[in-house]
């Protein structure tokens, strides 16, 4: 099965504007990201899809591939979906444009479920914390699953809400993380950027939450992964401080 990934890149973050381009470790945001997505196995191509000619100028100077999407995309899974209309492949990955810390191997953790069930639309991945603070933290997407790994909800309050804290607390009861990693099916793909925006999604401002309203499955792997999103100045320091020193 062909298996692309698709980086969705924008230029105008509110937090950090120009957030792609910003330099880390001497190279632009952007390749780290690229660079860490082609070294998943089971990836055959890496594409950044971005709403600025810069971005793309930027990409094609380290030797990578990008194209210019229309800049008035609700989700970054809109984005990818028109990239796709271009380029053809059985599988799409989209990898978040502010990782420049994802683990590759995370990357094929994620495809794997779809290349073995044909009735698997789409994948997510999460990791587990046992932090009551991160999980009162609405920046932190939380997911329950079913016993099957599949999900039922994502939100930004408390999911499980912990009735007792403190029993939670030694119980060291393990909550899931939300990581903006996506796969899926090319048609799916396709279908789902055809679908309105949901109340839900519209409500969390979590683009998955159109997948789960309209009935389709969505399977979540559990990662022992760690990254670093970049959203503010402190995480692009973080970033910095890691890639450059060598942890990661």
């Amino acid at each position: 099965m062909k298996t692309v990934a698709i980086i969705p890149s924008r230029y105008g973050s509110i937090r950090l504007p120009g957030k792609p381009l910003l330099k880390i470790g001497g190279k632009p945001l952007i390749q780290h990201v690229y660079e860490r997505a082609q070294r998943a196995q089971r990836v055959s191509e890496v594409w950044v899809a971005a709403d600025d000619r810069r971005i793309v100028e930027a990409v094609e100077q380290f030797g990578g591939r990008a194209l210019l999407t229309s800049p008035t995309h609700r989700t970054g899974t809109d984005r990818v979906a028109e990239a796709t209309r271009t380029i053809k492949a059985d599988l799409v990955v989209n990898v978040q444009g502010d990782e420049p810390l994802i683990d590759p191997q995370m990357i094929d953790q994620a495809i794997e479920p779809l290349t073995e069930n044909p009735d698997i639309p789409m994948s997510t991945v999460a990791k587990r914390s046992t932090s009551i603070e991160e999980l009162s933290d609405p920046n932190i997407v939380k997911v329950v699953v079913d016993q099957k790994g599949f999900a039922l909800y994502f939100s930004r309050s408390p999911l499980p809400f912990a009735r007792d804290r403190h029993s939670a607390d030694s119980q060291g009861f393990c909550f899931l993380q939300h990581i903006g990693l996506y796969v899926y099916r090319w048609d799916f793909l396709q279908r789902l950027a055809q679908l309105e925006q949901t109340p839900l999604e519209k409500l969390e401002k979590l683009e998955q939450l159109r997948v789960l309203e309209n009935g389709f499955p969505i399977i979540v792997l559990v990662t022992d992964s760690w990254s670093i999103g970049v959203d503010t100045q402190d995480d692009l320091q973080k970033a910095r401080e890691t890639i450059e020193k060598g942890r990661l």
